[in-house]
């Protein structure tokens, strides 16, 4: 069994809760830099620990970046670099089912609580983070209802997609056939 160790992160305290204010968008980018540039280091030594720390951050970013003013979109494009940088590190680490079961866990409820989305494209990469077929497909079938909910009959999709046919309109977009028109098929849907 491979046992995490402890390791005294420095970005940790900095990722406090309301850690940053209104004006803090420079900092608070500085310091989400400076957080992977310390996880990529250690992911070179020791990938489990980097994973681990990876892991904390995601559950630390939302909640210390949510009273800084985004208009600027710096730390949301941040924060999507970062993510885009960590998830190889989560995916690659070679832990058992049972710690990568803990990630993911601890990973969906960091993105449940992300009040303002800086992590939703997270779950863009959800497959690779489960980094097994067996974890992806238990998974799956977590999120079946959900997604069956969501885009079945009775849901908003479903009377948009009703609404179209009758009204003679451009045929609407379902965002995941959507592609961009300035090709850049790996930005989040957000910044397309």
């Amino acid at each position: 069994m491979v046992v995490v160790q402890s390791f005294r992160w420095a970005f940790l305290p900095r990722f406090r809760r309301g850690a940053f204010g209104w004006r803090g968008s420079t900092l608070a980018v500085q310091r989400v830099r400076q957080a992977v540039a310390e996880i990529c280091k250690v992911a070179r030594k020791n990938p489990i620990l980097a994973g681990e720390g990876a892991v904390r951050f995601f559950e630390r970013v939302s909640g210390a970046l949510e009273q800084i003013d985004s208009s600027s979109g710096a730390i949301g494009s941040a924060v999507y670099v970062a993510i885009e940088e960590l998830v190889p590190i989560i995916a690659s680490a070679p832990v058992e089912a049972k710690i990568r079961n803990a990630w993911l866990d601890r990973l969906w409820k960091a993105h449940e609580d992300d009040q303002i989305p800086y992590i939703e494209s997270l779950t863009d990469h959800w497959g690779e983070l489960c980094a097994s077929r067996e974890i992806a497909s238990t998974w799956a079938d977590e999120l079946l209802p959900f997604v069956k909910q969501v885009l079945g009959p009775g849901s908003s999709w479903s009377r948009a997609r009703r609404e179209w046919k009758g009204s003679g309109s451009p045929r609407p977009v379902r965002p995941d056939s959507w592609t961009p028109r300035c090709g850049w098929p790996n930005l989040p849907l957000a910044i397309r």
